[in-house]
């Protein structure tokens, strides 16, 4: 296998534009600029029956998989994509499980509720992923290329999710993984799975953004490898995503995609592949992303809407005012103020891809709002009652189609995909909101 050739790291920063061999481990240029995966060639249209005939698995678990069925997409290991021994030689995956039930839904009682007909409403539930999230689709990447470049450890920080989900394959292929947590900020249904995986915890006095700054440090300082959402092979895995929603509607965009916002990953993930289907002329209408914000935790909705400082924060085409982020952040610690929200997956203060966020939104001129805690247990609740599981911090999702509905941003005959990026892994959430006879969806006990 030749490492010269399709595939190469690139600075996001049009001005900037530095490059990297593929086997570069930065997750920056030299000039503090995030990096994207990039391919020269141009991905024939003719995979989509390829990836269609796959669903069919016939005995290969990189068809199974909802990540490497669309391997020809995410080819960054340059392999010869329909030689099994290659692809089980290179492709780290759990027996196929990362993505294989992720698909869109149609969930009549959460349309009723948004406001739409259920014929325009598609949830995708990513919690069905093996660790319990979505994160299993860009981890399977990251942890492709940590092997790949022969990574001894892999180091993340985490709410929760992206510890389950690093130390799941870091077990499943015996590398080890040191997580980096905020001491007492983590849903313990979370941290019982990378306990239960046998990473090694490190509790922070802090929160998410100082477990990231710490954990980045340990990666650079003894040979770690950062497995963060801020690692551009992360965000190759999670474009699968809005690759199933695409094919699952025969490649015909829908009007929005909708995301919860935390550290941006997931929004910078579906930017970057409408981006490419979009240049590569496989999608000829371009989706709009709607990021929705816990209103404890409102950094990008803040900057975006120009509610700090009056100034609306843009790309602009590769030229964002990073001052103004600077200064917001500088505000944040001078009043004190830290995110907070019981949707604990996106308590994040400082996104680490909110520039890469900023660029999908340009693309496809998106939106940002924010939901309050109790909308977002009211969005998970409805997801509930049809049968569907849901952490509360993708509630955000079916609230912010509501929200923007109301506001007449979505309209009634738009075709909405809203993304639901984790599984109920805080036991006592839905116990207390069903308690609670005043919550809209309750179903108190009865003595």
């Amino acid at each position: 296998m030749t490492m010269q050739g399709d595939a190469y790291l690139k600075c996001i920063d049009p001005q900037c534009g530095l490059e990297y061999p593929i086997e570069s481990t930065n997750v920056q240029c030299d000039k503090g600029h995030l990096l994207d995966v990039k391919y020269k060639k141009t991905p024939s249209t003719n995979l989509k029956d390829v990836f269609s005939n796959r669903r069919n698995p016939q005995g290969s678990i990189f068809n199974e998989s909802g990540v490497w069925r669309f391997r020809e997409l995410l080819n960054f290991c340059q392999i010869d994509t329909e030689n099994i021994d290659e692809c089980s030689k290179y492709l780290v995956s759990l027996d196929g499980a990362e993505g294989r039930q992720s698909k869109p839904y149609q969930m009549s009682k959460a349309a009723e509720f948004v406001g739409i007909s259920s014929n325009n409403l598609w949830l995708q539930p990513e919690g069905y992923n093996p660790s319990g999230s979505f994160k299993d689709n860009g981890m399977s990447t990251a942890v492709t290329h940590a092997k790949m470049i022969g990574a001894k450890k892999i180091v993340c920080a985490s709410t929760g999710n992206t510890s389950a989900s690093a130390g799941m394959f870091a077990a499943n292929e015996g590398i080890n993984c040191d997580v980096y947590i905020p001491a007492g900020q983590i849903a313990p249904g979370k941290l019982s799975q990378a306990y239960q995986f046998g990473a090694q915890i490190i509790e922070v006095d802090g929160n998410f953004d100082d477990a990231l700054k710490q954990s980045l440090e340990d990666a650079q300082n003894h040979e770690g490898y950062t497995v963060n959402s801020i690692n551009p092979f992360r965000i190759e895995g999670q474009k699968t995503i809005p690759f199933r929603a695409l094919e699952y509607l025969n490649w015909e965009s829908p009007d929005w995609i909708v995301y919860p916002g935390g550290a941006l990953g997931n929004t910078s993930s579906c930017g970057k592949a409408l981006m490419e289907l979009y240049e590569w002329g496989w999608i000829k209408k371009i989706p709009r992303i709607a990021v929705i914000n816990s209103e404890g935790a409102s950094t990008l909705s803040d900057l975006y809407n120009g509610k700090f400082e009056g100034e609306e924060l843009r790309w602009n085409k590769g030229k964002p005012n990073t001052d103004l982020i600077t200064k917001y952040y500088d505000h944040l610690d001078k009043e004190g103020i830290r995110p907070k929200t019981k949707a604990t997956a996106i308590q994040i203060g400082r996104p680490a891809n909110i520039l890469k966020g900023l660029r999908a939104l340009e693309f496809t001129n998106g939106v940002a709002t924010t939901v309050s805690d109790s909308e977002m247990l009211d969005g998970m609740s409805v997801v509930g009652l049809n049968g569907f599981d849901c952490e509360m911090a993708s509630g955000a999702s079916v609230v912010g189609i509501k929200k923007l509905m109301d506001e007449e941003i979505i309209k009634k005959d738009d075709t909405v995909v809203g993304i639901l990026t984790g599984r109920q892994k805080d036991a006592m959430l839905p116990v207390d909101y069903h308690k609670n006879p005043e919550n809209k969806f309750a179903i108190p006990p009865k003595s």
